[in-house]
């Protein structure tokens, strides 16, 4: 059997098998073929939430950094599970203490060493706790690790399928480490275990590595090369989400831009990123789906016209700049210029007018002058940013830029830009905070308010964070909003019939 999948169908899976699909991409126009048995879906109910079992060995784990590393916890939890653990949320109770960690700046990984010592205080309380250290940090200093008396073993980013015999292993007492990176290791068998507070969202990894290279970057390092999760797994995984009553997922690459998976059958036939997403956004209507993180050099028109065609498709880019100065560009090996970056947030606003854009930024860039650091100004000025992570630069080891540039910016240079540029981008945000006054937004509601129960908070479709009065909503619910005021931070709302 063929089928013809039209995009504009709103098709949803559920039960049977579509065989020798043939897909058809609205936004791009032409047809893709998928595998034999290419979406296959039970009707057997699996929770994605953690089993809690107190008479099953306990199990602590804390993460550090990205989105990335939370998608990995949920891996480890899931192949850990059906291992025979249970998580616990008491480090006292813990058989094995587990924490993923982050290497992408020195602070991360400071704080990292110091759970460290309180993990060896907690082993010389109780006998017989396991600790391990997973991730990036594993990676990059694998024996370092090792030799803190805390650590029994350490597990790198590919090697989470013998994490439960690592485990076993070091209990023997012989430490124990693999921090192999694989070229073809995606987990996509795997159903993460989620690990989030509210059932509301979820990530969904759909690829590993970064091939960019990019001359500040850890992450080729402790990642590996780049590669694709086959679609067909990653729609499975949107499908139990949505049917665990999810309301939101977001599609997590180091760069989603350049996702393009092969079938290893018939190397003619793939699926790239604009058709992925639009797959994903046939789940269900209900659906929301976001993704992290684009880059300028690869982000296609494709993509654009896809989000512009599905109202569930979430109205927010995230596309890092670094810089605004094509010196600083070219030296980050960015592999675009001002010119070309200016050029995609036109693109942008032509296809998408009420999208959302936040970025990334760097102060102090080796050998970043006064000039440079004005460039970045103008250019946040010139677009606009919704929002911004903002960060001074910190030298990775054994990057590119450590081995061939200087760290040469003084750190009372680097901590004055930075303030600079955060201080402009606060008035960047209000000022687009501002344009909403007096707007309606189907908001989703993900939390109840920190300083009053009776109200909830939600993001709108822009990722804009969202705070209002219940009025007998509860979290999970889209609701609309009308925003009354706001902050640079925060929309204040009430709902609207």
């Amino acid at each position: 059997m063929r089928l013809l999948i039209y995009a504009t169908s709103f098709l949803t899976f559920r039960g049977g098998v579509l065989q020798g699909c043939k897909y058809f991409c609205s936004a791009l126009g032409f047809c893709v073929y998928l595998p034999d048995n290419c979406f296959v879906m039970d009707n057997r109910y699996r929770s994605v939430r953690p089993v809690l079992d107190s008479n099953k060995p306990q199990l602590y784990m804390e993460t550090y950094g990205c989105q990335m590393n939370v998608n990995d916890s949920e891996v480890v939890l899931s192949i850990l599970q059906d291992a025979g653990y249970s998580l616990c949320g008491d480090i006292k109770k813990a058989d094995v203490i587990l924490v993923n960690t982050c290497s992408i700046r020195e602070n991360a990984e400071q704080r990292v060493w110091g759970r460290l010592d309180l993990f060896l205080q907690e082993k010389r309380k109780r006998r017989g706790v396991t600790v391990g250290v997973l991730g990036c940090m594993a990676e990059r200093l694998k024996q370092v690790l090792l030799e803190h008396e805390a650590v029994d073993f350490v597990a790198g980013p590919d090697s989470y399928r013998k994490i439960a015999t690592l485990i076993e292993d070091a209990k023997s007492g012989s430490k124990q480490m693999n921090v192999a990176l694989l070229r073809d290791e995606t987990y996509s068998d795997i159903t993460p275990v989620r690990l989030d507070k509210n059932g509301v969202s979820a990530y969904i990894s759909i690829m590993r590595g970064c091939n960019n290279m990019c001359s500040y970057c850890v992450v080729p390092y402790t990642r590996g090369a780049e590669r694709s999760r086959d679609p067909q797994s990653i729609v499975r995984e949107a499908q139990e989400l949505f049917d665990n009553g999810y309301k939101e997922v977001c599609l997590l690459g180091q760069n989603v831009d350049s996702y393009l998976w092969l079938n290893p059958d018939n190397p003619t036939e793939k699926v790239n990123f604009a058709q992925l997403l639009e797959l994903v956004a046939l789940t269900d209507p209900s659906l929301r789906v976001r993704f992290s993180t684009s880059h300028p050099k690869d982000m296609g028109n494709g993509v654009l016209y896809t989000m512009a065609m599905y109202p569930n498709i979430c109205n927010h880019i995230h596309l890092p700049v670094q810089s605004g100065s094509d010196a600083m560009l070219l030296k980050m090996n960015r592999k675009y210029t001002r010119e070309s970056y200016l050029a995609r947030i036109a693109k942008i606003r032509e296809i998408m007018p009420d999208c959302a854009i936040s970025t990334d930024i760097i102060a102090g860039f080796c050998s970043e002058t006064e000039e440079d650091h004005l460039q970045t100004l103008s250019l946040m000025e010139e677009v606009g940013f919704d929002s911004a992570f903002m960060f001074q630069y910190s030298e990775r080891p054994n990057t590119r830029a450590a081995r061939h540039f200087k760290d040469d910016v003084p750190e009372e240079v680097k901590t004055r830009r930075l303030n600079e540029i955060i201080e402009l981008q606060n008035r960047l945000s209000l000022a687009s905070n501002q344009k909403c006054l007096g707007k309606t937004y189907e908001v989703l509601t993900d939390g109840v308010s920190k300083r009053s129960d009776l109200q909830l908070t939600g993001r709108t479709p822009q990722n804009k964070v969202c705070v209002f009065d219940a009025q007998g909503h509860g979290i999970g619910e889209y609701v609309k909003v009308e925003v009354v005021s706001c902050t640079s931070a925060t929309l204040m709302a009430k709902i609207v019939k």
